[in-house]
């Protein structure tokens, strides 16, 4: 047994090998302690033929799939060795084979995968200057492949799939890309494969057997050399793993990333797309807002589409007006999202059913999604947008196999699969024969005796039944010579004979075999039924595929109409317009009506750039990223938090929000934050949205300021970038671009001061705020009053040196003005170009409180144009 076990290690050295022993699974030599340390069992020995025993551990089989896991999530893989043979019915030792190696991307167990979620596998192959990638979810059949360019656009694909396995050649690791740190940033399981994985000529093998394709061009793989090496190699290690044939996966499907908007993980990470930055939780994301699903399948595609935006006009507003249909035909939208709402996960009960780990309860489950589908077909009858007829045009009811499982199995089955008490009465008569037999054994034994006596005329005939003859008629030597000719004597006693008959031998068969007979024939009435749908794969997945899009667009219009969302209108000319805009997760964790809504807008012309000013904690953040998720919304095809919106399609959007030290890698805040603006200025075009927060924050002052400026300079001009750009600053000075590049604009937010408090009023309007109002908000945050006015007395002997600094410069160089006059010009104008952070509530106020009576004609004149200008938002500083 143990050389069995050295041999089967030999083949799977790279696994841990869990070696089926009667009822356990057990672990030797170094998998026993890697495995008793990990999985906290006892570690015992086995005497095997060496001087010292055999570290051993083991698991029980019937409780497997815990410990099995545990290893997996730790990026362990696991050999299952099983025995494949009877061992009543084997002589000498039973015969064991690995059906199957599990790892991090290969884990079946829907108990331990987060069902909202895919769970890859991506093989990356690096070769000269081109990377191949491919992708597959064992679990739903999906499997993806394409080639890039560059390590930055791989690192994008690896941080948006978010495989929990990635395999590979032996020079990815020379490709450039930081395997190490990209291990520290998400977990997962890189390995080499071995060289033959990689041959060309057997990933084309492999893939046209698989797909049944006379060429690479049938595949469309005939200009992706590296896609088709990562593909086939992929394919041939899921072979190897899975141990069987993968029909589920049946459709190879090319991508390309200029199909959808690219969003690299900074920008996921800052916009929290599906998850929050400091919680890493669903609540508090865009998905979180976004996600009413009703399955799990539609609950994977939504966040598939919050990832990959669209780029093409008119498939966005095919999505749109699906949405807008939903939205506004409430009833038919919660009678589908009613039917939805019993429909499981109809791609991996597929995966389980063509890897045969499907058992009786999985079938019901099928069962009970497939009695939905005519239900929700009729409901969509009477839809007329493009998407939605179409949708209900191709789904398939898959009535047939609806009615083979309700022909077939019992209601309620049981979990095994060989226990019997699987399939219906009335399905086959043998079935109905052998459950009789089972139940009616006794009741056909007393027939028989009964017809016997009758037909023999021997009144003391008996049936009988011992463990060495089986059943027996017994007839008494008094009736011995009217024992008929058909009658074959079996056993002779001293007062009796016994005898057989071929009814009753027939009888005893069926009594006595008749619960084996029956689990037996039970599973593979069974087995034949899960077949029947494992060949249907194709439709089934279709199926599956139309009713997660259904689920998808249900959900965002239900959103939208509990959210007061709106249609966007889509334009390719660069223009985002967008009146009254909200933060669609902000909104939802406020009180309900206290959000303030602001306006955006920007185009590739005059109003390209908005320099956006103001105190922290004021809002600018959440401005800024409000408009780029409404923009995102409006991308994937969703309704979006706004009065009305216009949004002109963007290719990417970048963020560069927030930064903090990385002291693993040796990277301070500012070499972090510059990494982050040097990628945006190489990667992004015009098409593309920028959403830049306190640039040059982490440096002096100066050079702070200079980089800034630098920035906004190259950004605006349209042959070096020219990209549509939020740009949020305490540098004031930055407000003095506006007039002097023609596509800078100056906003901020505003805030209405009470004495030495202020109150945040989160509108966004024209204009540079004139202070930073730090030391209000540190008095906000609470910090002692003793710092805060000492903080006073200091920033007022700064400013004042300031002053006098500058009024020297000046005089320097010839130019003789009055310190007033430089204070206004020279200094800082842009705080001059106050504005009034007053409410219109407030000018009114002030209005009612006026004594017109007592003020003189030119008072009141003054009065009137100092009201004015606090509207305006300006102040025209000579008038002063």
């Amino acid at each position: 047994m143990m050389q069995q076990y050295m041999n089967t290690k030999k083949e799977n050295p790279d696994c841990i090998l869990f070696y089926r022993l009667g009822d356990f699974y057990e672990m030797f030599f170094e998998d026993a302690l890697t495995a008793s340390k990990e999985l906290e069992i006892t570690l015992t020995g086995k005497s095997c033929g060496l001087e010292e025993r055999a570290p051993m551990c083991g698991v029980p089989y019937h409780s497997v799939d815990g410990y099995l896991n545990r290893l997996v999530s730790k990026g362990y893989k696991v050999a299952i060795c099983e025995q494949v043979e009877d061992p009543k019915t084997t002589k000498g030792l039973v015969r064991r084979e690995v059906v199957r190696i599990v790892t991090p991307g290969t884990n079946l167990d829907t108990k331990v995968l987060d069902e909202t979620k895919n769970n890859y596998l991506m093989c990356i192959v690096y070769m000269t200057e081109r990377f191949g990638i491919a992708i597959s979810d064992v679990t739903t059949g999906e499997f993806l492949v394409t080639e890039l360019d560059n390590p930055e656009k791989v690192l994008d694909e690896i941080l948006k799939y978010a495989p929990a396995e990635i395999i590979c050649n032996d020079s990815f690791y020379m490709s450039g890309l930081d395997i190490d740190d990209l291990k520290s940033r998400i977990q997962l399981s890189i390995a080499t494969l071995d060289t033959w994985y990689f041959d060309e000529d057997i990933c084309k093998k492999v893939l046209l057997e698989h797909f049944h394709a006379s060429s690479t061009t049938a595949l469309g793989l005939e200009d992706l050399d590296c896609g088709l090496i990562a593909s086939g190699s992929l394919f041939s290690y899921l072979r190897e793993t899975q141990k069987n044939s993968l029909s589920h996966i049946s459709e190879l499907r090319i991508y390309s990333s200029g199909r959808h908007m690219i969003l690299d993980n900074v920008a996921r990470r800052n916009l929290e797309l599906t998850e929050t930055i400091r919680e890493k939780q669903k609540r508090g994301s865009l998905l979180w807002v976004l996600d009413k699903t009703k399955t799990a399948m539609g609950a994977r595609a939504l966040r598939k589409q919050i990832e990959q935006p669209l780029l093409e006009k008119s498939k966005i507003n095919e999505r749109l007006l699906a949405v807008e249909e939903l939205k506004n035909q409430v009833f038919e939208r919660e009678e589908i999202r009613e039917y939805l709402n019993p429909v499981y996960d109809l791609e991996r009960l597929l995966s389980k059913v063509t890897y045969q780990s499907a058992n009786p309860r999985d079938l019901i489950a099928f069962l009970s999604s497939l009695r939905m589908l005519p239900h929700i077909k009729t409901v969509m009858d009477e839809f007329t947008s493009p998407l939605l007829k179409t949708l209900h045009d191709t789904l398939d009811p898959l009535e047939d196999l609806y009615t083979l499982i309700y022909d077939a199995i019992q209601e309620d089955p049981p979990l095994a699969m060989k226990e019997g008490n699987i399939i219906k009465e009335g399905y086959h008569s043998e079935v109905d024969t052998l459950r009789s037999a089972k139940t009616k054994g006794k009741e056909w034994l007393v027939e028989l005796e009964n017809k016997e006596r009758e037909k023999t005329g021997i009144k003391n005939l008996r049936i009988k039944y011992n463990k060495v003859f089986g059943y027996y008629l017994e007839v008494t030597n008094s009736f011995k010579d009217m024992v008929p000719d058909y009658y074959t004597r079996k056993q002779t006693l001293a007062n009796a004979e016994r005898y057989i008959i071929p009814e009753l031998k027939e009888l005893e068969d069926t009594i006595l075999n008749a619960e084996d007979k029956l689990y037996a024939l039970e599973y593979e009435l069974f087995a034949g039924i899960r077949q029947t749908i494992s060949d249907e794969v194709r439709r089934i997945q279709k199926t599956a595929g139309i009713i997660a899009t259904l689920d998808v667009l249900a959900s965002l219009a239900y959103v939208a109409e509990k959210n007061n969302y709106v249609k966007p209108s889509l334009n390719e000319r660069g223009i985002i317009d967008i009146k009254e805009g909200r933060h669609p997760v902000v909104e939802k964790m406020i009180p309900s009506g206290s959000f303030v809504t602001n306006d955006t807008f920007l185009n590739d012309k005059k109003d390209r750039i908005s320099v956006i000013t103001g105190p922290n904690m004021a809002g600018k953040s959440t401005y800024m990223r409000q408009t780029a998720l409404i923009v995102l919304m409006a991308q994937i095809g969703s309704f979006v938090p706004a009065a009305k919106a216009n949004i002109g399609l963007v290719d990417r959007i970048f963020t560069r929000v927030g930064a903090s030290d990385d002291l693993a890698s040796g990277q301070s805040t500012f070499m972090i934050e510059m990494n982050e603006v040097a990628n945006i200025l190489r990667n992004a075009t015009g098409k593309s949205l920028l959403i830049l927060d306190e640039i040059g924050r982490g440096t002096s002052t100066f050079d702070g300021l200079s980089i800034a400026w630098a920035v906004i300079e190259h950004i605006s001009d349209s042959k070096l970038l020219g990209a549509k750009t939020l740009f949020a600053t305490h540098y004031h000075e930055l407000t003095e671009l506006e007039g002097k590049i023609e596509n800078v604009n100056n906003y901020c937010i505003a805030v209405k001061e009470k004495g030495d408090d202020i109150v945040f009023l989160r509108k966004i309007v024209k204009g540079g705020a004139d202070k930073s109002y730090g030391i209000q908000v540190a008095k906000l945050a609470g910090v002692p009053t003793t710092v805060i006015e000492r903080a006073k007395v200091i920033v007022e002997e700064l400013d004042h040196a300031d002053i006098t600094n500058k009024i020297k410069d000046i005089e320097i160089s010839g130019k003789k003005r009055t310190q007033k006059k430089v204070y206004y010009d020279e200094v800082d104008l842009a705080q001059m170009s106050l504005f009034d952070t007053i409410k219109d509530d407030d000018v009114l106020k002030e209005i009612e409180e006026l004594e017109i009576s007592n003020l003189t004609p030119l008072e009141a004149l003054n009065t009137l144009f100092q009201l004015q200008n606090k509207l305006k938002n300006r102040w025209d500083y000579e008038s002063n």
